[in-house]
């Protein structure tokens, strides 16, 4: 059996590893099973259109974003808005500090 810390999250920031979206950043907004999620950046992966995307194409950053996930687990959905203005502030606050 897989442990916990393996199986990803709702809201949590991930980097896509292949396909057409490699390199982007987006947050998985549902878990369908152990080996695929469904992803949305909202911008140019809109939520209504979110991509099917295997465990193993994407890598997991390890942040959570707490308000895409209380909107998802609230309301069962979240604004395209608010994922853009999440992925810009993580990417700013955490990532840029890592590489500087």
């Amino acid at each position: 059996m897989k442990d916990p810390e393996s199986i990803p999250q709702v809201g949590e920031l991930v980097r896509v590893l292949n396909g057409r979206d490699k390199d982007q950043f987006a947050f998985i907004i549902e878990v369908l099973d152990e080996r695929f999620v469904r992803i949305a950046d909202g911008d140019k992966r809109k939520v209504d259109r979110a991509k099917k995307k295997n465990i193993q194409h994407i890598e997991r950053v390890n942040i959570i974003a707490p308000e895409v996930k209380n909107s998802i687990v609230e309301t069962g959905r979240v604004t395209n808005a608010k994922l853009r203005f999440a992925i810009s502030t993580y990417i700013d606050d955490n990532l840029l500090k890592e590489g500087e």
